[in-house]
């Protein structure tokens, strides 16, 4: 999947050059909603975000079949884009754009010509009052931030008035010095003079690398960030 860079989340690294490591990064609120988000896709559109032929396992094949099977062969009522592209829930906007622009990740809502009080994520459902097809699209909200700035009307996940301390593995924590100091002893880092920080841009090229290593290892930061060491 080609995609573009086009927005500007930040993370500052902190490698350990003698072992070729990321023992942690220093992220803020978007970063960590993305990787909050990541939890929230569905298998399909994990899938389709990496391309089929470079998934781990069988689902790429899987994938392929639905892809790949005759519409006659699905019952009348049942859509292949469902599971092909099923919706995914977004809780933050700056997040998706690092997944790529997907539109499985597009909130619509549709009700029936009427209007009755029924909603519907999908123009084919049937209205229960009327009868007739939720075909007509309306308007759809997303959360906002408050005027008072509380964190009841923020999007997304997670604060933005914490500095979070992201493991290689992703493990996210709350940043503070006792945790650092704890790091440094779980490594048996002894030299500080080996630690070098480096700031990093991420875009939707590093959202997808993030995404697929995710699913493969538990060094995520070091292979993206630093590659995978030489045996």
């Amino acid at each position: 999947m080609a995609t573009t860079n086009t927005t500007n989340v930040t993370l500052k690294l902190l490698i350990d050059t003698k072992g070729h490591k990321v023992l942690y990064a220093e992220a803020g609120k978007e970063f960590v909603d993305f990787l909050f988000t990541i939890m929230s896709l569905p298998v399909g559109t994990v899938i389709r975000l990496l391309t089929k032929g470079i998934m781990v396992g069988s689902l790429g094949k899987l994938y392929e079949s639905i892809e790949n099977i005759g519409d006659i062969y699905m019952l009348p009522d049942r859509n292949k884009d469902t599971l092909l592209k099923p919706k995914a829930q977004i809780g933050s906007g700056d997040a998706s754009l690092l997944l790529a622009n997907d539109e499985s990740m597009d909130k619509k809502a549709y009700m029936c010509a009427n209007y009755h009080l029924y909603v519907a994520d999908d123009p084919r459902a049937v209205c229960p009052q009327c009868k007739f097809h939720t075909s007509t699209e309306v308007p759809f909200v997303a959360l906002q931030a408050t005027t008072d700035g509380s964190s009841g009307g923020d999007s997304g996940y997670v604060k933005d008035v914490v500095t979070y301390m992201i493991m290689d593995n992703l493990e996210v924590k709350p940043m503070s010095t006792i945790s650092c100091i704890t790091m440094l002893n779980k490594f048996n880092v002894k030299e500080v003079g080996s630690l070098e920080e480096k700031v990093v841009q991420l875009g939707m090229d590093e959202g997808l690398k993030l995404l697929k290593a995710s699913l493969e290892s538990n060094s995520v930061l070091t292979n993206v960030f630093l590659g995978k060491k030489d045996a």
